[in-house]
């Protein structure tokens, strides 16, 4: 995430905690200054009996000028604001307000620069996904409609194997359509958990069974969607104690398991192993799970980028024989869903290969 000006200081919040040059101060200043001058001038004519219109004028001159000097510091940079705000109404974000004010004016700069930085990176992540979705659904789609052209135009025939080559293609587009649709349920905001208390060995062996069953039933395809189609790696799991019981919605956490399993497959080395372990947490029904792999790792500089929308890391070479690079969708996905359970979730230290710590707050108060 940028560390701009919003992240420094919010909206309306004065620099260091006081606001030295507020507009309100700037005015008080005003009014004062001119019924000094106005007063001053009024005391030199009673001394030097000069005309009381002639220090009228003299008043009503200064404090004009100070009055222009006053607004016309105040209107330059609204000025410059609308021009910002009308470019990012046009879909012009690469506008910015200067920031060199210290008062209610420099505030709202600063909130209008966050505003153009936030719909510049919104606007950013739409283009890629259009590029993303549209260079991964071409590839399946193609393929079907080739089989099908080959079928009605008599040059392949609808037997078994040609039908199954069919069906992969439209298996491949189902499991696009899903991860766009969890997408979707990302940007709308929070969805209802159905939390219940489950036995962790079980489920977890579960969920890794069904990975290795997958990766086996596409064979040698490649997956387009992301999800890996290897078979030479091997799964191992980790309970203690094995009665370990959480408290957690099983559908989101079998979609954190699964995308961390997909994606420490893909950076797993030839034969390598992926360890998902599992330990109590901190508070009744909480749980902790990691996920690790051999594989090259991810640079601590790139921590903090793991789980964006469209990263596909960083490392050279990054997965392994028989899979691909994926949408960089599976790892946002996963933080979406632990963070509706109110955790956490992130990389954590590791002797070799990535590490990726999720930790899950069980039964609440709110939840009994």
């Amino acid at each position: 995430m940028s560390d701009g000006p919003a992240a420094r200081r919010g909206p309306g919040e004065p620099w260091g905690g006081v606001r030295p040059f507020s507009i309100k101060t700037k005015l008080a200043v005003l009014v004062v200054v001119s019924v000094l001058i106005t007063t001053g001038l009024s005391m030199i004519a009673v001394q030097t009996k000069t005309e009381l219109r002639f220090i009228m004028v003299f008043s009503m001159i200064a404090t004009l000028l100070i009055t222009q000097f006053v607004a016309h510091s105040l209107t330059n940079p609204l000025d410059e604001m609308n021009t910002v705000a009308r470019s990012i109404s046009h879909g012009d974000y690469t506008r910015r307000v200067s920031e060199n004010r210290r008062d209610e004016l420099g505030d709202l700069a600063q909130t209008i620069n966050a505003m153009a930085d936030e719909l510049e990176a919104q606007d950013r992540q739409r283009k890629e996904l259009v590029a993303n979705v549209s260079h991964e659904l071409r590839t399946p789609i193609a393929g079907l409609r080739a089989v099908l052209e080959n079928v009605v135009d008599g040059i392949a025939e609808a037997d078994p194997e040609t039908m199954r080559t069919a069906l992969q293609q439209t298996e491949r587009l189902g499991r696009l359509v899903e991860t766009l649709l969890d997408l979707s349920r990302l940007d709308n905001g929070v969805v209802p958990l159905k939390k219940r208390r489950f036995e962790v060995w079980p489920y977890l062996s579960g969920v890794l069974k069904e990975a290795q069953m997958v990766a086996s039933a596409r064979g040698g395809m490649a997956s387009g969607s992301g999800s890996h189609t290897r078979t030479d790696v091997h799964l191992h799991l980790d309970v203690d104690p094995l009665d370990l019981t959480a408290h957690a919605d099983p559908e989101r956490i079998h979609q954190v398991v699964a995308n961390l399993i997909d994606n420490a497959v893909k950076h797993s080395p030839p034969h390598g192993r992926v360890t998902v372990r599992a330990r109590p947490g901190s508070g009744p029904y909480s749980l902790q799970l990691e996920v690790l792999d051999e594989g090259p790792g991810i640079p601590k500089s790139q921590w903090h980028r793991v789980f964006e929308r469209f990263n596909r890391g960083v490392v050279a070479r990054p997965h392994g024989p028989g899979s691909d690079g994926g949408t960089g969708l599976g790892l946002a996905i996963a933080r979406w869903a632990v963070d509706l359970h109110g955790g956490r979730i992130g990389v954590a230290e590791s002797e070799r290969g990535c590490r990726i710590l999720v930790t899950l707050p069980g039964e609440t108060s709110t939840s009994r």
